[in-house]
């Protein structure tokens, strides 16, 4: 039986069509620093009551700067990382009740930025791939076909590749085998952390066109967490911007990029670099270094660096609101008429 057609037997529509197949609701991880004679302890707010849904088959994209929580929050939805509070729900189910952690493993997979660091030294490139699935229980023989099966999907005939180490291998190959062992137990969701971010762009160009025939061919759903702004418009249906430990601003992938509402957004894509000399940057489109997150910023955790702050932006957290745009949500004063900031007005739907 060939890859596709194991997943075709396997997935099946648990909760309809309707329902999310990933729900996070309030997610919040804070970790413990010590103190010295001069810092008192505290917190680091990492991920602080973080709240969205994926879709089946979507491809939900997280950016921001390096710090703002992407990848803890990636850890704690494969359970790496213990959150302190909130909820995670794979079609319905909650992580760590109903759904145990053998389950997890088994439904979403997660690919991370370092291809040499995520393979073990010591095994074949075949058994790194066939390893997890005769852990749950494929006979051998199951789990080294299956293996070459998805070597051949990613680009690498086994008869070149399946003996060999890491050691041995490319950066770009290393992260194609990485993308294979997170295939291997047929998830359903599967975590990129950065996982192009490290190839060179020939090469990054080539993983992520296999990440999309990957997608359709096999049914799958990816939340795709980078730095790189052209490469999420590129693969996403879906975006969500983080700042500080905090979701700032969410909506289609389209929407967001003619129709940015954030400040902080808008920051983001106005430093994107072009190849047109007309369109150069001329202006630092944000100024100043990240609060500390220890000790965030009350209110807005923006409004240090924001160019539009007030008042209101300091004492007051904004909720994240529709713009007017479907499925377009932004965590700023200025789109609640009702804020009493200078600049609000009533949502209004975006070009």
């Amino acid at each position: 039986m060939s890859v596709a057609d194991a997943y075709n037997a396997e997935m099946t529509d648990r909760g309809g069509p309707a329902q999310p197949m990933l729900e996070v609701r309030s997610l919040t991880k804070h970790f413990k620093v010590g103190g010295t004679f001069r810092n008192k302890a505290g917190v680091v707010r990492a991920v602080d009551d973080v709240s969205f849904n994926v879709a089946k088959g979507e491809v939900l994209g997280i950016v921001g700067e390096s710090g703002c929580g992407k990848s803890t929050t990636a850890r704690l939805m494969i359970d790496l990382i213990t959150p302190d509070k909130g909820e995670i729900l794979l079609d319905g189910e909650a992580v760590g009740g109903k759904l145990t952690l053998r389950e997890l493993r088994r439904q979403v997979q997660m690919v991370f930025q370092d291809s040499y660091a995520s393979l073990n030294p010591r095994l074949t490139i075949e058994d790194s791939i066939s390893f997890a699935p005769r852990i749950h229980g494929l006979p051998a023989e199951q789990a080294r076909a299956r293996a070459h099966d998805l070597l051949r999907r990613v680009g690498l005939e086994p008869k070149y590749f399946a003996g060999r180490y890491p050691h041995e291998l490319s950066g770009g190959q290393r992260q194609r085998i990485n993308i294979a062992r997170a295939l291997a137990l047929q998830p359903r969701l599967v975590l990129l952390d950065e996982a192009v971010s490290a190839l060179d762009k020939s090469v990054e160009a080539q993983v992520l066109n296999l990440l999309i025939e990957l997608k359709e061919a096999l049914g799958l759903t990816y939340i795709f967490i980078s730095h790189d702004l052209n490469v999420v418009r590129f693969i996403s249906d879906r975006i969500m911007v983080m700042y500080l430990g905090e979701v700032v601003e969410s909506g289609p992938a389209e929407t967001l990029f003619k129709d940015a509402r954030h400040p902080y957004t808008r920051a983001l894509l106005a430093a994107m670099p072009s190849l047109d000399p007309a369109n150069r940057t001329k202006e630092a489109p944000i100024t100043g270094d990240p609060p500390n997150p220890i000790d965030p910023p009350s209110g807005c955790r923006f409004h240090t660096r924001c160019p539009f702050a007030e008042a209101v932006c300091s004492s007051t957290k904004p909720p994240l609101a529709e713009t007017g745009n479907e499925m377009h949500f932004t965590a700023c004063h200025m789109v609640n008429p009702a804020s009493g900031h200078t600049k609000a007005k009533p949502p209004t739907p975006g070009v």
